[in-house]
């Protein structure tokens, strides 16, 4: 059979209907997204142990040679015990399989395998308890692929039926960059690049690997975007006209700053310019406190004033809330009508918003996804407003755009981004950058420190809380897993050390398990709660109310607070791990403090980073400008920060998903990416 990448996976031998409907649960409908569901992670057999050096609990690959036959025997439960006498000169190891009499046949006296799995050592009695293995050559791969698998068909299926493509010898994928960037960016063929990301035989191979496939998700995004903003361009407008805005000027009470008036006046001149003919598409991107959301407001204003209404969208019911009660004093001042459209309202004031809306009594809406049900049907919709505008996929968008004829769009972005960069990620969006801050925002002190200060910072924290004031502890994991000796994908690089990424991995903290030690043997005395994104939404949304109500004195959490939460009561900062993170994250962190009257602080604990990790960490303590720390990140991290997903950091456009863009560490390539992009695009035309 003739295989494509168009070719259906149910075809492929050995799938059938019921496997390839559990692939298609994971997206995979096609040899082409089979090939292209890369592994998550990869378990390191090349870094080889000794038995001397085995460590209990970990997970390792040994090289080790069988030295007698099997014993076996039966347990209590019934499980036939194989025992495997083997070694490597440096000591001895039993290796124990259960229920698995065939490998009598396979493992022969005399003979070397490769073993991976977990170490038991008591004193000089060490085990290998049920090890994957194989015949021992110099060419055995170091790394081995896991994938995201499903109920049914799991990693190792998985892996099998990519390699019955990738390992024939004719296999060869048709290119989909063109030569000359090819060529010009050094960059692997698409069928070496495929064949190494699932079968790497070196870190500097699938660090090549993972560039071609970088390069080449950055080029299709890039075109994406520009056949986008072709496409908006010639659909029709909402037409607005020219209006007093004094009234909104009086109403807000403050004196915008001059970044403020320029959004306000580049927003104004979308939305009513006599030239413009198409739609607004405007992002506006500011750092945490500097006004964003007063131009959204402007912008609303501007809209009703036209007789349209307005839907601001928000990604979690708490930011939509804020939103809510600080338009209401503002709008309600100004004569116009505030509907709140979340999940966790009664079924009445639902009731009450979608007759509201329809009748056009509603002058802006805001709400989370409840704002693109069918049940949603505006009267005159003429401006979207999406705040953390990552956080929604484009479909969400166009969904909502789509219950206006013409609807003119803003979003808003929290997170500085380099104009540069900005310019090419949105290169669909008209980009306006808020880059002053209002006067009277509190700095926040920042400080890094070491374990040798863990006490110190702990008797501080009690003092904050003890002078009424709350505090965040924030840190990289939900809860301590065992480690499964996996590296994840993004990790991976040239200069890879599987030492030092290991123990930076045992020893980072988790929510849930040091909430635990918090509450128990830290702050016996005070009240700790904690958050992380895999709680249910009402769950979160308790916690959070709680914290904010000052029930909570100390909330230990994931990044889930990096956005939308306001607690002006909270004072006091932690980030544990702190050289886990991406400078510009921790910046997003730290703006979670020093939003109201209180000398606020950030501490940032670090154990033992190495010393770029340091100098990075310093740059927090002497900076506090989101745009100069994001400028700092880019040249010393690369744009991977600004991409990946913690929270899709940019803009993903219908079913392009930025995998190895995200673990890109070269800003040149993205930039040469984009700007090849914008060469074919003109040509295109």
């Amino acid at each position: 059979m003739t295989v494509t990448l168009d070719t259906d996976i149910k075809r492929l031998s050995g799938v059938g209907s019921a496997s390839g409907a559990k692939l298609n649960k994971l997206g995979i409908t096609t040899v082409g997204s089979l090939l292209y569901h890369f592994p998550r992670a990869y378990e390191f057999r090349g870094n080889v142990k000794t038995v001397a050096s085995a460590e209990d609990g970990e997970t390792a690959a040994f090289i080790l040679t069988v030295t007698a036959p099997p014993t076996y025997a039966k347990t209590r439960s019934g499980l036939m015990l194989f025992k495997v006498p083997a070694g490597d000169g440096t000591g001895s190891c039993i290796v124990t399989f259960f229920n698995q009499a065939y490998i009598k046949n396979t493992l022969l006296t005399g003979s070397s395998y490769r073993f991976y799995g977990k170490v038991s050592r008591r004193g000089r009695h060490v085990e290998l308890h049920s090890p994957v293995y194989e015949p021992y050559s110099e060419s055995l791969l170091p790394l081995y692929p896991v994938y995201p698998a499903t109920e049914g068909f799991g990693s190792s299926r998985i892996n099998k039926l990519i390699s019955l493509i990738i390992d024939r010898p004719d296999t060869v994928l048709p290119e989909n960059l063109p030569d000359e960037v090819i060529e010009a960016e050094q960059l692997m063929s698409r069928t070496e690049a495929i064949r190494t990301i699932h079968h790497p035989c070196s870190l500097e191979a699938i660090a090549a690997a993972k560039r071609r496939l970088a390069f080449e998700e950055l080029f299709g995004f890039a075109l994406n975007a520009r056949r986008q903003r072709k496409t908006e361009d010639a659909l029709p407008r909402a037409e607005f006209h020219g209006c007093d805005c004094s009234e909104f000027r009086a109403a807000i009470g403050f004196e915008p700053t001059n970044a403020q008036k320029r959004v306000m006046n580049e927003i104004y001149a979308d939305l009513t310019g006599k030239d413009n003919r198409s739609p607004m598409r405007r992002m506006v991107s500011g750092d945490v406190g500097s006004g964003k959301t007063v131009c959204a407001q402007f912008a609303a204003y501007v809209a009703s004033e036209n007789g349209y209404q307005t839907a601001l969208m928000a990604p979690t019911e708490i930011l939509a809330r804020q939103h809510y009660e600080d338009c209401k004093k503002l709008f309600s001042a100004l004569g116009k009508t505030v509907k709140l459209l979340v999940s966790d309202i009664p079924a009445k004031d639902k009731k009450d918003a979608y007759e509201s809306i329809s009748a056009g009594d509603c002058d802006l809406v805001i709400g989370t996804h409840a704002l693109i049900t069918e049940k949603v049907v505006f009267k005159n919709l003429g401006l979207v407003v999406c705040d953390e505008q990552h956080r929604f996929g484009v479909g969400q968008r166009e969904a909502l755009l789509k219950k206006g004829d013409g609807a003119h769009m803003l979003v808003m972005s929290a997170t500085p981004i380099p104009r540069t960069l900005a310019l090419v990620l949105f290169g669909d969006l008209d980009v306006s950058v808020i880059d002053e801050m209002p006067p009277g925002r509190r700095e926040v002190r920042t400080a890094y420190r070491d374990e040798e200060s863990r006490d110190k910072i702990y008797d501080f924290i009690k003092a904050q809380v003890k002078a009424g004031r709350q505090a965040y502890i924030v840190c990289p994991g939900i809860e301590e897993t065992e480690d499964d000796g996996l590296i994840p994908l993004e990790a991976l690089s040239a200069d890879f050390s599987p030492e030092s990424y290991n123990s930076q991995v045992k020893r980072r903290k988790a929510a849930v398990n040091y909430a635990e030690t918090l509450s128990t043997e830290v702050f016996p005395e005070l009240r700790v709660g904690y958050l992380h994104g895999k709680m249910k939404g009402a769950e979160k949304s308790a916690v959070m109310k709680a914290f904010e109500r000052g029930e909570l004195d100390i909330l230990v959490s994931t990044t889930v607070i990096e956005v939308g939460i306001n607690v002006p009561n909270a004072s006091v900062m932690l980030v544990e791990d702190a050289d886990v993170f991406g400078l510009s994250q921790l910046h997003q962190l730290r703006g979670r403090v020093g939003r109201g009257k209180y000398a606020s602080y950030c501490i940032l604990m670090a154990n033992s980073p190495g010393q770029n990790a340091v100098s990075r960490l310093k740059i927090m303590e002497q900076e506090n400008n989101g745009y100069k720390i994001a400028e700092f990140d880019l040249k010393q991290r690369g744009p991977g920060d600004f991409i990946r997903d913690n929270g899709e950091k940019i803009r993903q456009h219908g079913a392009l998903k930025l995998r190895m863009a995200g673990a890109l560490d070269d800003a040149k390539l993205l930039y040469s990416a984009f700007e090849w992009a914008e060469k074919y695009s003109k040509e295109s035309v």
